[in-house]
């Protein structure tokens, strides 16, 4: 046997030909109704299986600023692992399946046309994908299954062959008026008001509706007869094959016309048929009638010529639609278009529109205002799997995300608070004298945020730059990606205003000065990760301490003679922390009662457990340290042995414990030691 072949037999061994012939069953209307009896939910209108979809993912119940929200599983894209990831939008996707879930209960919205309003690139057209791909996907699953049927046909040969119905339309609606009472009680019978209910809706489309009055005829109004003329079988919802789901974009208005949503007439087929009236001699392949079952998607919907909106008002409200030369057709699809925000106010200033506001539904998809949840917008596309051959250093998304968030914030109306603290949060930091009910409110005062600001597709743009512009570097880093995002606001095409663009270069410096103190401290944690060194400045202080508040004398470790508690070593590490000389007694009266609470319980005191005290300690070996590791001496070309070897210890510390590489950390001890260098000792670490 050849490689090739056995390859191939490798590959047939793996098929699932029983799920295969599961995903393509077909049978008789009989059979089918038996199918009907034991799972009512597959005679399911196109709301209720969007709704059931997204629920079939799972649910959870998240707070977010003391509101309670649901988090739909669905919007993680777990069909394509993530790929369509929604972050951040809890609450107007919550929003989106509130008006789903009222549709799909018949409360009125299953009449209008869903309109996600937003500015560019706040995933309106991802939510929109992810829809049509779960729908396709949830069409494949036993829960989503839905049936539909093709007709028998004999040709000039007697041979049989099968003709699809044009539109998937669903079986039940084969029953005659006159019969759907009937069977309808036959098949609800025994169900609770709160189980679900079948319901025949609707009539056949033109071409079934005249293979059905043929044969009705060729049977003598037999409608059983007719019946065995029908086989039912199983359909998979499919975008590549154009059924049950369609997507319309605006084209150039010469080249387009409504044919294209509702059929048009096949001219072949006239001199076959002898009419242009003929069902059977038009193409009911427009985007309403192939989305019938499922979905359909509108690409910049307010853009649409007027006469495609004639179509999509009768389409929303109607649920019908109106082929060339037929009467009004029955249709069953959500449909859901999407615009950004100033196609929505020429909408709203546009009284000939006036019917189609009326029927709109609008959710707002504004961008991310946290930036833990921008920060992975940007990782999903740039991650060490995605990325090859470079790496992105530490931070480097961070900033870009947090610029890219300041832009979308408005100014608090708290004079006492800036965007960055704003910023922070959103994020989740706590800042004194800010509640969970403060930062509601500051959410309250802006409600037009998020509607504005930076695209993450700019910034996604920018940082791709980065990566390609140097070439001969092994990692991008922060200022990279800042210079580009800078570099780019002079062409930004939606940006026509120069005072939004100097704002938005005031931010840049804003988050520059964030990202120093950020490296500052990561640096200035790194020289002070030394477990042995602290572990003895903390018994030192200690010590000092337990001799203070009890008056009593410390013991001098090299002389052996008795002194007085070292007040200035006391202070150094206290004033890190920012306790003043009045609260110097309650401080360290907190610390002893706090050790001597552990001592009770058998308990040994670690500086590790009480963070404000670990933080002063690390502050405090940091400045003693900096000196003796000449930090500074990294900006002059000389270096002496014992200098590089310390500093060769921080490097590794900033690998192991911050996810820098060799080059990055270097750059960034570079960076610390320059701005050292400067002067700038306070901010540098007190």
């Amino acid at each position: 046997m050849s490689a090739g072949s056995d390859l191939i037999a490798k590959l047939a061994r793996r098929q699932n030909l029983a799920d295969y012939q599961k995903k393509h069953w077909t049978g008789t209307f009989t059979e089918y109704l038996d199918i009907v009896s034991r799972d009512p939910k597959v005679t399911r209108n196109a709301y209720q299986r969007v709704y059931d979809m997204i629920l079939s993912f799972g649910t959870e119940e998240i707070v977010v600023h003391k509101e309670k929200l649901v988090r739909y599983k669905f919007f993680d894209d777990p069909i394509d692992d993530g790929h369509d990831a929604i972050f951040g939008l809890e609450k107007p996707l919550m929003n989106l399946v509130n008006v789903l879930k009222s549709a799909a209960l018949g409360y009125g919205t299953e009449r209008r046309v869903l309109l996600l309003h937003g500015p560019v690139g706040s995933s309106k057209s991802t939510i929109a994908r992810l829809l049509k791909k779960g729908l396709e996907y949830y069409s494949q699953t036993d829960e989503g299954a839905l049936y539909t049927f093709d007709w028998k046909e004999e040709g000039p040969e007697g041979e049989t062959h099968w003709v699809p119905c044009p539109m998937h339309e669903e079986p039940l609606r084969l029953v005659p008026q006159e019969h759907r009472a009937d069977l309808l009680a036959e098949l609800n019978e025994g169900r609770g008001p709160d189980d679900f209910q079948v319901k025949i809706v609707g009539d056949l489309d033109p071409y079934c509706r005249q293979m059905f009055k043929e044969r009705l005829e060729l049977h003598g109004g037999d409608w059983a007869r007719v019946l065995e003329d029908v086989r039912v079988r199983r359909v998979i919802l499919s975008e590549q094959d154009r059924i049950g789901i369609g997507t319309f974009q605006p084209k150039d208005e010469k080249n387009q016309d409504a044919t294209e949503l509702t059929g048009d007439i096949n001219y072949r087929k006239i001199a076959e048929y002898g009419s242009d009236s003929d069902p059977r001699a038009f193409n009911f392949d427009g985007e309403f009638n192939i989305a019938n079952r499922g979905i359909i998607e509108f690409i910049e919907v307010l853009k649409l010529d007027v006469a495609f909106l004639y179509d999509l008002l009768g389409a929303s409200q109607e649920h019908k639609i109106k082929p060339k030369k037929f009467a009004q057709t029955d249709i069953d699809e959500v449909i859901i278009g999407h615009t950004n925000e100033p196609e929505y106010r020429k909408l709203q200033s546009n009284e000939f529109m006036e019917a189609l506001r009326d029927r709109t539904v609008k959710i707002d998809v504004p961008y991310v205002t946290k930036l833990s949840d921008e920060i992975k917008i940007y990782e999903k596309d740039y991650n060490s799997r995605r990325v090859t051959g470079k790496r992105i250093a530490p931070h480097t998304l961070e900033v870009a995300a947090m610029w890219a968030v300041l832009t979308r914030l408005e100014e608090p109306k708290n004079a006492g608070l800036t965007l960055m603290q704003k910023l922070k949060l959103y994020n989740g930091k706590t800042l004194p004298g800010f509640t969970e009910d403060n930062i509601k409110e500051l959410k309250e005062e802006a409600e037009r945020e998020g509607m504005h600001g930076i695209s993450p597709r700019y910034v996604q743009d920018k940082i791709s730059n980065a990566l390609v512009a140097h070439a001969e570097e092994r990692s991008v880093n922060p200022f990279m990606v800042l210079n580009e995002l800078e570099a780019g606001l002079k062409h930004h095409s939606l940006i026509n205003n120069d005072e939004v663009r100097k704002h938005y270069k005031h931010l840049l410096a804003v988050v520059k000065e964030e990202y120093e103190d950020i490296v500052k401290n990561e640096v200035q944690r790194a020289i002070a990760a030394d477990d042995e060194a602290l572990t003895r400045l903390c018994g030192n202080y200690i010590d000092n301490v337990k001799a203070y508040t009890q008056r009593e004398k410390v013991k001098n470790k090299y002389t052996g003679q008795p002194e007085e508690p070292d007040e200035r070593l006391m202070r150094s590490i206290e004033e890190k922390i920012d306790i003043p000389e009045s609260r110097k007694d309650d401080f360290r009266r907190e610390i002893m009662n706090y050790i001597g609470a552990l001592a009770i319980d058998g308990k040994k005191f670690d500086y590790r457990t009480n963070e404000r005290l670990q933080k002063a300690l690390e502050l405090k070996l940091f400045q003693d340290q900096k000196d003796t590791i000449k930090l500074t001496s990294l900006v002059s070309s000389v270096v002496d042995q014992d200098t590089q070897e310390k500093i060769d210890i921080v490097k590794g510390r900033l690998i192991r414990d911050y996810g820098y590489d060799e080059d990055s950390a270097t750059d960034v001890l570079n960076y610390v030691a320059s701005i050292f260098a400067r002067g700038d000792v306070k901010r540098g670490g007190g």
